[in-house]
């Protein structure tokens, strides 16, 4: 199959593309993870501004990947899968201009930034309650603040298993922006780095450990685009799995090799590619393991040969 994007869907993704380049993203992620979130709200507002938080319930599955892709490409803080994707779902609506966020345990055991946005929920024993949040525990990515909360009343909802498996695929449409984003800079540095008179590019152990990447990265598109026309459907939950093991691997790939080719520089913390490798490495288990998305890939493949009698 052949995915090609509408000329309205190209449109979003250079109007995000251009906002989010202009600016000082990886400036504003550290700010986040110092505790100033005021440039971090600033940068929402105007994300929200564009219709962010509208996609779940006004746009398709599609759109919301583009979205989410540029988000993981830009390393942009906050609980944007709870605000715009999980909780639209759960209510079958939007949320305006509200921060919020939930815990789904045990796939998500701790509610996201808790702490500073105006509504916190949890989903236990399949109902959506109101939460109370407790103090942040640490997170590899210092931009994610996980926060333990406590049920209180119940509240009305659709839909939990179908805003679960929306925010898988937004998860995953993250990590491939992030995984994006790890290549083009680890090629970047590699044309610039120079070492025994030459760029370390130009060494076949580099090109290869860089085309490897791009074919993981390009294998797991058109896994999360095709999860996204079928997420509504009865093989929604298996192929957005399908899409999330694929993504991460690919995107943990991109990570190692970004760090071998940029060698010393990439262990830093003052290095801004520190921001996308301890992103997808906390996105790699987020809204549920590799392991749990292997297993229901399993299971529905299980489940489909016990049908056609095989």
């Amino acid at each position: 199959m052949r995915f090609e994007l509408t000329e309205d869907q190209r449109d979003l993704a250079s109007a995000l593309e251009g906002l989010l380049a202009s600016s000082d993203t990886a400036g504003i992620a550290r700010a986040w993870a110092d505790g100033d979130h005021d440039p971090g709200s600033k940068l929402g507002a105007r994300l929200q501004d564009m219709g962010l938080n509208d996609l779940a319930t006004e746009a398709s599955p599609v759109e919301l990947c583009i979205a989410f892709e540029a988000l993981g490409r830009y390393a942009v803080p906050g609980p944007w899968v709870e605000t715009a994707a999980y909780l639209p779902t759960a209510f079958g609506r939007n949320l305006g201009d509200t921060w919020a966020t939930v815990a789904v345990p045990p796939h998500v055991p701790y509610a996201l930034d808790a702490d500073i946005v105006a509504e916190v929920y949890i989903a236990v024993d399949g109902r959506l309650h109101k939460a109370s949040a407790h103090d942040a525990v640490a997170s590899v990515d210092r931009a994610r603040r996980l926060c333990p909360v406590t049920p209180l009343e119940p509240v009305e909802h659709t839909d939990l298993d179908a805003a679960f498996d929306l925010a898988v695929l937004a998860v995953s449409a993250q990590l491939l922006g992030a995984g994006e984003r790890l290549l083009a800079d680890s090629v970047t540095y590699a044309k610039q780095r120079k070492q025994f008179g030459r760029e370390i590019g130009s060494y076949q152990a580099i090109k290869h450990q860089l085309a490897d990447v791009r074919i993981a990265l390009d294998f797991a598109r058109p896994l999360i685009l095709g999860a996204a026309l079928t997420i509504a459907g009865p093989d929604g939950p298996r192929d957005v799995s399908a899409a999330k093991v694929a993504v991460s691997d690919a995107a943990y790939l991109a990570s190692r090799v970004a760090l071998q080719v940029h060698g010393a520089i990439g262990y830093t913390q003052e290095f801004d590619l520190s921001l996308w490798i301890t992103k997808v490495r906390a996105l790699v288990g987020a809204w549920g393991t590799p392991a749990y998305h292997r297993g229901r890939v399993l299971d529905a493949l299980v489940s489909t040969r016990s049908t056609d009698g095989g």
